[in-house]
C-alpha cells in the first residue's frame, strides 16, 4: 500500500507538470500567432529611440520612403518641420531594404532629432490583388498601396496625415491637422476641381480631373456603381484620416475588395490617370469625403516640364505636390527650385540630384 501511494502522489506530480507545460506552449503559440498576424497585414515595427505621444498636441504624419528615394522623403520631412512649431511625429513606412538606408539619412544629418518611428511593410499583403503592369511601373510600387491600411500601422492617435514623398509643406502642418472632417467622414482630400486659378494649366497638360479618366465606363461593375462619370475626382497624394471613422467604415476591407475586383475584371490599369491606387480610394470615398482648402494641395507640378504656375500662387500654397513622372530631384522638371531648398544632402551618396549643369 505504501508504494502505491507513492506511485499514486509521483502520477499527480506528472499531470500537474504536464498542464504547466501544455499551458506554456498554448500562451507561446497564441504570442506567436498575434506576431504573425500583425506582420501578416503588411507592418512590422522597427524598435527605434523615440516615443510615441497620442495626444492632439502631436501631429502625427505618415510618409513612404522607397530606397531609390529616401532624399524626396526626407526633403518632405525638413520642408514640415522647417515650417511648422508643433510637435510632429513622423511614421516612415519603408520595405525591408531601405530600412537602414532611411535610419542612416536621419541619424547622420540635420534631422536627427526629429521624432519618428520606422515600419517596414510587407509587400505579400498586396497578393492577389495587384497585377503587373508596364505602362507606369513606378504607380505599382508596393508602398503607393500603404495609404490603404492606415490603420494597421498602430498609431494611437484619433487622425493622422499622409502625405507623398514628391510633396514640399510651405504652411504650417498644425493648420492642416486641425482642419475640422464632417460627420461621418473617414478622410478630407482636396478636390480636382476646387481651384480655378489651375484649370488652365491642367487643361494644356491634358490632366484628368473627372471620375471619367479614371474608372473604365464600359465595364458593368462600373456602371452599377451609378457615379457620374463628369464628377470631380480627387488626388490621395495628401489627405487627413480618422482613423477611428476608417476603422469604423472598415475602408481598408472596402480598399481591397476593389482592388481584388480590378485584379479580376480589369476595370482600371495603370494606363489611366493616377494607376492602380487613385480609383480605390475614388470609388470608397465618392461623395463620402470633406473638401481640404484647396492650397492645401497645389498639384500637377510633375506633369509637363514645361506648363508653370506663377510665382505668386506658388508663393500663397501651403503644400506644393509633384506628381507625375517629371520629379523636380530629376530633370526636366518644374519649379524644382522650390522643392531644392529642403533637400539635404544624402550622407551615403545614393541619392543625387540629376541637373543640367552636372551628371548627378
Amino acid at each position: 500500500m505504501p508504494l502505491l501511494k507513492k506511485i499514486n502522489q509521483v502520477l499527480v506530480v506528472l499531470l500537474v507538470l504536464l498542464a504547466c507545460l501544455l499551458l506554456h506552449n498554448s500562451l507561446k503559440a497564441s504570442t506567436q500567432l498575434k506576431t504573425v498576424h500583425r506582420q501578416s497585414h503588411g507592418f512590422a515595427a522597427e524598435d527605434l529611440p523615440a516615443e510615441e505621444a497620442g495626444t492632439d498636441d502631436v501631429v502625427p504624419v505618415i510618409i513612404c520612403a522607397s530606397e531609390e528615394r529616401t532624399g524626396a522623403t526626407m526633403a518632405t520631412i525638413n520642408s514640415i518641420i522647417s515650417n511648422t512649431d508643433a510637435s510632429v511625429f513622423f511614421y516612415i513606412v519603408t520595405l525591408r531594404d531601405a530600412v537602414k538606408i532611411a535610419r542612416s539619412y536621419i541619424e547622420k544629418t540635420k534631422l536627427k532629432g526629429i521624432q519618428y518611428k520606422i515600419l517596414e511593410f510587407n509587400p505579400m499583403v498586396l497578393k492577389g490583388k495587384v497585377k503587373p503592369d508596364s505602362s507606369r511601373p513606378d504607380l505599382l510600387h508596393p508602398l503607393n498601396f500603404v495609404r490603404f491600411y492606415l490603420p494597421l500601422l498602430g498609431i494611437s492617435h484619433r487622425r493622422a496625415i499622409y502625405v507623398d514623398d514628391d510633396v514640399i509643406v510651405q504652411g504650417d502642418i498644425k493648420d492642416l491637422y486641425d482642419i475640422k472632417l464632417k460627420a461621418g467622414h473617414a478622410a478630407a482630400f482636396a478636390s480636382d476641381c476646387d481651384l480655378p486659378s489651375t484649370h488652365e494649366m491642367v487643361r494644356s497638360i491634358g490632366m484628368q480631373t473627372t471620375y471619367m479618366g479614371f474608372l473604365d465606363y464600359r465595364k458593368q461593375e462600373v456602371k452599377d456603381l451609378a457615379i457620374n462619370p463628369n464628377d470631380c475626382s480627387f488626388n490621395p497624394g495628401v489627405f487627413i484620416a480618422d482613423i477611428k471613422e476608417w476603422k469604423k467604415q472598415k475602408i481598408t476591407k472596402q480598399l481591397e475588395k476593389w482592388m481584388e475586383e480590378n485584379f479580376r475584371q480589369n476595370i482600371y490599369s495603370s494606363a489611366m490617370a493616377g494607376g492602380v491606387a487613385t480609383p480605390p480610394m475614388l470609388i470608397v470615398f465618392h461623395d463620402k469625403y470633406t473638401a481640404l482648402d484647396p492650397l492645401w494641395h497645389v498639384r500637377h507640378l510633375g506633369w509637363s516640364p514645361d506648363a508653370h504656375y506663377s510665382e505668386s500662387f506658388l508663393q500663397d500654397a501651403h503644400l506644393l505636390h509633384w506628381n507625375g513622372p517629371f520629379k523636380p530631384w530629376n530633370y526636366p522638371a518644374v519649379h524644382s527650385d522650390l522643392w531644392e531648398r529642403w533637400f539635404i544632402p544624402d550622407p551615403s551618396g545614393r541619392f543625387t540630384l540629376t541637373r543640367p549643369d552636372r551628371d548627378s
